[in-house]
């Protein structure tokens, strides 16, 4: 397969790497092959300490309308068995973009439905186009959700607005989305790239170090005495950093700290 017909687009600039879907044709629909190319990519943005912030977002109208339909008719009898494997790879790319660290910023250029709200819904900092819609759809043909949704969703909004989506497929708008919680700022289509562009280079420029750190931290989901003790652990651990040096320096000379 050559890079252009990959379901995945994958660029670095500048300490920000951008994984662009790209299937547009199909609403950037997860097939086998985009789950896969997914995994092993997740895996490499992960791993390499020259990225320092990571950027999702869509090819074309769509975000990710969520798994692909047609694919799940064609394999017939043998689709649990290929439910299996692209929830698998999907699965294992989620894990590693929620973990990694470093941030993950989202940009959702249009429709995000099933799965593509579960990788929607991932990011550390979510900017939503206004023309953008959220639905977890899974209901609607006889299916539960995916991608991470039901652990991610409840924390984000609340179990009751997750329950309600899920088992009403409720489509929301961007602004309302951002009510709820489910995204963080909506801009005019038009913006969208720049402002996603400038918030991951912003976040590419900072603290590193103390966000992966945060990042774990949200991701804990440990009872209050213990969070409140992880919590002590990696304040001191942070302070003893050159990150966390190079803060305090800068506070007390009044000058913006270089983190990079």
């Amino acid at each position: 397969m050559s890079a252009s017909d990959s379901p995945l687009a994958l660029s670095v600039e500048d300490g920000v790497a951008t994984l662009r879907l790209s299937r547009p044709d199909a609403g950037n629909a997860i097939n086998l092959e985009m789950a896969e190319a997914l995994a092993e990519t997740s895996v490499e943005v992960a791993a390499l300490d020259d990225i320092r912030c990571v950027l999702l977002t869509g090819s074309g109208r769509f975000f990710c309308v969520g798994g692909d339909i047609g694919a799940f008719r064609a394999a017939g009898d043998a689709v649990p068995q290929l439910l299996e494997k692209i929830t698998a790879s999907l699965h294992d790319a989620i894990a590693h973009l929620a973990r990694m660290p470093k941030p993950l910023v989202v940009a959702v250029n249009g429709a995000a439905a099933g799965a593509g709200l579960s990788l929607a819904a991932l990011g550390d900092i979510v900017i939503s186009a206004r023309s953008a819609s959220f639905t977890m759809a899974y209901t609607g043909i006889g299916l539960t959700p995916d991608g991470g949704a039901t652990a991610i969703l409840p924390r984000l909004i609340g179990l009751r607005r997750t329950q309600e989506l899920a088992y009403t497929n409720r489509r929301l708008g961007a602004d309302e989305a951002a009510v709820m919680g489910l995204v963080t700022e909506v801009v005019d289509d038009i913006e969208l790239e720049e402002k996603a562009a400038a918030v991951a280079q912003r976040l590419r420029n900072g603290p590193v170090s103390a966000f992966a750190n945060i990042r774990s931290l949200l991701m804990s989901g440990l009872p209050l005495e213990e969070q409140m003790d992880l919590e002590g652990r990696t304040i001191c651990n942070a302070a003893g950093s050159p990150e966390g040096r190079e803060g305090i320096s800068a506070f007390l000379d009044k000058r913006r700290p270089v983190f990079s």
